[in-house]
């Protein structure tokens, strides 16, 4: 049988990527995005292409409902990609722009999350995977929004893992590194729009910061395509056994162990330093 997946913020990078080489597995792969000129992309490139935005309770419900109703009720697998990084030093974040953070990153995906589950129970089947990040476990500066929202998306998957035993619903997390895509570009707009940088006392930093973000080329040592998460995606939805965590890039794996063993005090050493040489 065809197996069925949703997948969030199909507009480029690791979900475009996702989407295409999901439906050439043979899955029948409804592809969402935020914006209606990003949804017909989608379909122009044969993909059942659906707006959805985790922003807006409606759009979830009504995107879901959709589906549901082309698959006779039944959904298979959920991959929650979509979201966008806030630059900014956390004394420089408003509550409004956390809010708004979070709104995408976190409480739009959990919100959907907790609507497909039901689906899932019913058919006694499903898998659920979360795209966190290195930042879901480590921090630099300058990404506080950032850092909170994958923090965050860590800690609920695994007590979502807890919850559902049992249940038949496999819950996953992909932890990638530097991924070639549109995110810096999404990051620098949203640090235009939402940070006062010359009212700040971080205003060299960010002048730094601009430079990175403006940079063309690969955003940091190491940065891979969006296909090494496929293959990863693709492991968390047909292993008999997923594993809770994956890894992807080889800083991803370096810190995942150097959480685990160094003291806090070398750890801040060594990300402090990384923040230093990206804001000079």
């Amino acid at each position: 049988m065809t197996r069925s997946i949703l997948i969030t913020g199909c507009s480029s990078g690791i979900g475009l990527c996702a989407a295409e080489g999901l439906q050439a597995r043979g899955y029948r792969v409804f592809a969402s995005a935020r914006k209606a000129a990003d949804v017909e992309m989608l379909a122009a490139k044969g993909l059942e292409a659906l707006q959805l935005d985790l922003a807006d309770s409606v759009s979830i419900q009504s995107a879901l409902d959709e589906i549901l109703a082309r698959t006779g009720g039944t959904l298979d697998a959920l991959f929650n990609n979509a979201g966008y990084g806030q630059p900014g030093a956390v004394e420089d974040l408003s509550r409004a722009v956390l809010r708004a953070q979070f709104e995408t990153n976190l409480f739009g995906m959990i919100e959907l999350t907790n609507r497909v589950i039901p689906v899932m129970r019913r058919q006694g089947h499903g898998r659920i995977v979360q795209n966190s990040s290195i930042l879901g476990y480590i921090t630099l500066a300058y990404r506080g929004a950032y850092n909170a929202s994958k923090f965050a998306i860590e800690g609920l998957t695994d007590t979502l893992r807890l919850e559902l035993r049992g249940s038949g619903i496999q819950v996953s997390l992909i932890e990638p590194g530097p991924i070639a895509s549109r995110f810096r570009a999404n990051a620098f707009a949203a640090y235009q729009h939402n940070i006062n940088a010359q009212a700040s006392a971080h205003r060299a930093q960010y002048a730094a910061m601009q430079r990175r973000l403006q940079k063309p080329g690969p955003a940091a040592p190491f940065t891979l395509g969006p296909e090494v998460v496929l293959e990863k995606l693709i492991h968390a939805l047909e292993s008999p056994r997923p594993r809770a965590r994956y890894p992807v890039t080889k800083p991803a794996y370096f810190f995942a162990y150097a959480k685990r063993l160094l003291p806090t005090a070398w750890l801040d050493r060594i990300l402090g330093n990384i923040s230093d040489r990206e804001t000079k």
